[in-house]
C-alpha cells in the first residue's frame, strides 16, 4: 500500500478511497480486526462507505496484539492505568510513520517547528515507560532546535524564568502540558504572556478533581494571562493527533475522521450535532488498525471539527462488550 499517500489527501473522494483501501489491507493482514469483521459478518466486498467499515472497539489493544505488519515491532506505546489495570498496548513496526504524520500534523496547525521554544510540562508522563505523548514532544523539542527547549519536572520557578525571558525575547512558545500541572503552575505564579501558545493534552491523573474543559480553560487563561488555550487530542491507540485553538473545537489533519456512533446500537451514527461515543479513523495507523471506538463521548459539527465531551462512565461500554472476541 502506498502509506506516504495519505498525507497528501485533499478531498473527501481520496479520504474515501484511502480508507477502502485501508479496510481491505486490514482486513487480509489483521488477525484480530478480520476475525472481528467476521463476527459481525461483515463482507469486505460490499463495504464500499466509510460508515460500512467496522470500528474495533478500542480495549481491543488490552487484550490482543492489534498488528496488520509483519515487520519487527520498533516500540511498544502504553496507556497510563491504575496499579494492576490493564493498560493498552499499540505495536508500532514503523516510528517513522509516526513521526511523519505528528509532524506533518504540527506544521499543518502550527506552522515550522523551528519557529518556536518547545516548552514540556508532563510529569505523570515522564514519570512512566512508553508513553508516546513523550515521544512525540521529544521529538518536537529535538527539531525545534532552540537552545531553551526542554522539558520540566516540577521545577516550576525555572520554568516560570524561562517563560518570561522567551516573552522579553518576543520569541514564540509552545507550552504543552498535562492538565494538572499546568494549573499547579498557574495558581502558583501570575502572567502575562502575549508570544506564547499554553496547550493541554488533557488529565488530570487522579491528582486534581476533574473539571469540565471549559472550566479549566477558564482558570488557565487567568493563570497565564493569554486569550484563548489550545488542546491536543491523541492517545495510545492512534499515531495521529488533533488539535484546538481555543473554544474546544477540535480539527483533524486530512488523514483523521472522527465518526459520532449511537451509545446504545455501536453499529449506527448519529447526524451532526449529536451526543455520542467518538470512533476514529487514523490512516496513519496503517500497521495496527486506523478504525477505532474509542471510550471518549463527543460531536461532529458540519465543518468536521468535533467536541469532546467526556468518557463513558463504565470501561466496559454496552455493545461493545457484545463483540467482545
Amino acid at each position: 500500500m502506498d502509506i506516504e499517500g495519505i498525507f497528501s489527501i485533499t478531498t473527501e473522494k481520496e479520504f474515501l478511497s484511502k480508507s477502502l483501501d485501508t479496510f481491505h489491507f486490514q482486513y487480509e493482514h489483521n488477525p484480530v480486526y478480520q476475525r472481528f469483521c467476521n463476527y459481525l459478518k461483515v463482507d469486505p466486498e460490499k463495504v464500499l462507505s466509510i460508515e460500512e467499515i467496522p470500528f474495533l472497539p478500542i480495549q481491543f489493544f488490552k487484550e490482543y496484539e492489534v498488528l496488520s505488519s509483519k515487520k519487527p515491532i520498533q516500540t511498544v506505546f502504553t496507556s497510563s492505568g491504575t496499579t494492576g489495570a490493564l493498560t493498552s498496548k499499540h505495536l508500532v513496526t514503523d516510528l517513522n510513520l509516526y513521526e511523519q504524520s505528528f509532524m506533518e500534523g504540527f506544521k499543518r496547525f502550527f506552522g515550522e517547528i523551528e519557529e518556536y521554544c518547545i516548552l514540556a510540562l508532563l510529569p505523570s508522563y515522564l514519570e512512566r515507560k512508553g508513553s508516546s505523548l513523550i515521544y512525540m514532544v521529544d521529538r518536537l523539542i529535538e527539531r525545534s532546535n532552540h537552545p531553551k527547549s526542554g522539558f520540566f519536572l516540577h521545577d516550576f520557578e525555572r520554568l516560570q524564568s524561562e517563560l518570561q525571558s522567551l516573552e522579553a525575547q518576543n520569541q514564540k512558545v509552545l507550552l504543552i502540558g498535562v492538565s494538572f500541572a499546568l494549573l499547579d503552575f498557574s495558581e502558583k505564579f501570575q502572567l502575562n504572556l502575549e508570544n506564547t501558545i499554553i496547550m493541554e493534552t488533557g488529565g488530570m491523573k487522579g491528582r486534581r478533581k476533574e473539571m469540565i474543559r471549559m472550566e479549566l480553560h477558564e482558570h488557565l487563561k487567568k493563570g497565564f494571562g493569554v486569550d484563548t488555550i489550545h488542546s491536543e487530542y491523541g492517545m495510545t491507540e492512534l499515531l495521529s493527533q488533533a488539535y484546538s485553538k481555543g473554544h474546544s473545537l477540535f480539527e483533524c489533519p486530512p488523514w483523521m475522521k472522527i465518526l459520532i456512533r449511537d451509545t446504545e446500537d455501536p453499529l449506527t451514527f448519529l447526524p451532526y450535532g449529536k451526543a455520542g461515543g467518538i470512533n476514529v479513523i487514523d490512516l496513519a495507523n496503517m500497521n495496527s488498525c486506523s478504525f477505532i471506538a474509542t471510550q471518549d463521548l463527543g460531536k461532529v459539527y458540519e465543518t468536521g471539527n468535533f467536541e469532546v465531551l467526556g468518557r463513558f462512565d463504565h470501561s466496559d461500554i454496552r455493545g461493545c462488550n457484545l463483540m467482545a472476541l
